[in-house]
């Protein structure tokens, strides 16, 4: 008797896998709807991730720029406006940006601007500008060079947005960002 059963209980898990077999139609429009909502919320998220990989390209150089004129100011007691001069390896135009060096003397305050501008007008990316000038630390009174890094507030291709053409604003205490850009520093 014990064998009948074995036999039966194989029979009955046997049949129960034929009739089991492959997926219905619920089942498969369920996961489909899934991954549709799950593709709809990553997408964005993705698409912003480019950006701001391509804006770092922008970040980055600006703030070599920054660094740089302090060195070169450090050497020769002055800023350049020349990109060459500066030596950093830095191509005055990418797939996305061109660099460029804006110089203002006023006064008796001497200031330089880094800027990168979209190569784009309408490209949904945010422009960078960096200053520097000599100024004084007000705890020791002593002079040096003194810098910021400025990110545009908005994406370029929103009606007026920075573009990359502002300059920074120089005091003895610093240099300041223009009023649609926000300090990163």
């Amino acid at each position: 008797m014990k064998t009948e059963l074995k036999a039966k209980f194989l029979q009955h898990i046997l049949g129960k896998k034929k009739e089991n077999e492959g997926f219905t139609l619920i089942e498969l429009l369920v996961v489909i709807i899934i991954i549709g909502i799950l593709s709809a919320i990553a997408l964005p998220s993705f698409l912003n991730q480019a950006n701001k990989a391509k804006q770092s390209e922008a970040k980055q150089n600006v703030g070599a720029m920054n660094r740089q004129q302090q060195a070169y100011y450090l050497e020769k007691n002055t800023f350049t406006s020349n990109m060459s001069d500066l030596g950093l390896g830095i191509k005055t135009a990418s797939t996305n940006y061109t660099f460029t060096i804006s110089a203002l003397s006023s006064g008796t305050t001497v200031g330089i601007t880094n800027q990168s501008r979209r190569v784009t007008s309408t490209a949904p990316l945010k422009v960078y500008i960096g200053g520097a000038n000599v100024g004084t630390i007000s705890s020791t009174s002593e002079a040096t060079t003194l810098t910021v890094l400025c990110e545009a507030t908005n994406p370029g291709s929103i009606s007026g947005a920075a573009d990359g053409t502002e300059t920074a604003t120089y005091a003895a205490s610093g240099p300041t960002c223009p009023s649609t850009y926000s300090p990163l520093n």
